[in-house]
């Protein structure tokens, strides 16, 4: 039924509003998402009819822990608002559950960060006797060892991984491609995988450079990758609100309090802009502080 409704809705938005064909395109893809999700995250998802304020509510929650934009969800609720107005008029609903729904503050908002002996809990929370398990730790691994977004990992292919020279080629926003360092224990872990359980399980013929895949040998989505990394906070008894957006955040910040160039924490991250990467690693005033009397001249004893 959903397919039909948003079928209908692109004809709405076509004929009666007139719209562009990017904007509309922007609508309908926005309506689709909030549809996956919920067919992702409910055992028997809730038909279009059948959608409370609630399910509306979770879904921002769940975009904005995986690090999405303010700016983009609050285009992402317009598109939800306008689809449930159009529903409302052709008398398929009674009442907007998107009504009572505020569009997010655009600004900043920081994920919270994980400190390494809770990111080495999580990892070790791992049941490696599992084909997933062993799967899983290589994954988060990777996510946190070179500092990933959850799209830059679940797109990893196995021909973009240089674990001779300690490097994969990531392909990041606006399609551009960097080359960020992996860790001994992500490359450990992940040959294990590749060895062990990928070598071993049936693989999709357009999946297979893929490097992390699901059961049917297809690659994970970004649901997916946030529901395991929730489900493993909540096994490891961490009860901070945590998305694959929080380890990128706690790679950069521990690479800040351990020292580390901002410029090459900005190349690693694929940050365009220096500015983005001072505010992602939120650096504290104390930090700020320590800098000046470790290395201004004047606070050394230069004149």
């Amino acid at each position: 039924m959903w397919q039909i409704y948003i079928k209908n809705f692109k004809n709405y938005l076509t004929l009666e509003r007139a719209l562009s064909e990017n904007s509309i395109e922007a609508y309908i893809r926005d309506v689709s998402k909030f549809w996956e999700y919920l067919e992702i995250t409910h055992e028997d998802a809730p038909s279009v009819t059948e959608v409370s304020d609630k399910h509306i509510f979770n879904f921002f929650q769940y975009i904005d822990e995986l690090g999405l934009e303010a700016t983009s969800q609050a285009r992402m609720l317009s598109g939800l608002k306008a689809f449930y107005k159009y529903l409302e008029v052709e008398d398929v609903i009674k009442q907007d559950p998107t009504l009572l729904i505020a569009s997010p503050k655009v600004g900043r908002k920081l994920p919270s960060t994980l400190s390494y002996p809770e990111i080495v809990q999580m990892l070790e929370t791992i049941d490696l006797s599992t084909p997933e398990g062993t799967r899983n730790r290589a994954m988060l691994e990777v996510l946190y060892s070179s500092g990933l977004r959850v799209s830059e990992l679940v797109d990893l292919k196995i021909s973009e991984c240089y674990f001779d020279i300690g490097f994969i080629r990531v392909r990041g926003k606006g399609d551009k491609v960097r080359l960020v360092p992996i860790g001994r224990d992500a490359m450990h872990y992940t040959q294990i995988y590749m060895e062990e359980i990928r070598k071993h399980q049936p693989i999709q013929t357009d999946f297979s450079d893929h490097l992390f895949l699901n059961r049917r040998g297809k690659n994970l989505t970004r649901v997916m990758v946030f529901l395991i990394i929730k489900d493993l906070a909540m096994m490891a008894g961490i009860q901070k609100n945590i998305s694959p957006h929080t380890f990128r955040h706690s790679f950069a910040t521990h690479l800040i309090e351990g020292g580390a160039d901002l410029r090459a924490i900005q190349e690693m991250l694929g940050h365009s802009s220096i500015t983005t990467t001072e505010i992602y690693t939120h650096l504290d005033r104390a930090y700020l502080q320590q800098t000046i009397v470790d290395f201004h001249p004047r606070n050394r004893g230069f004149r």
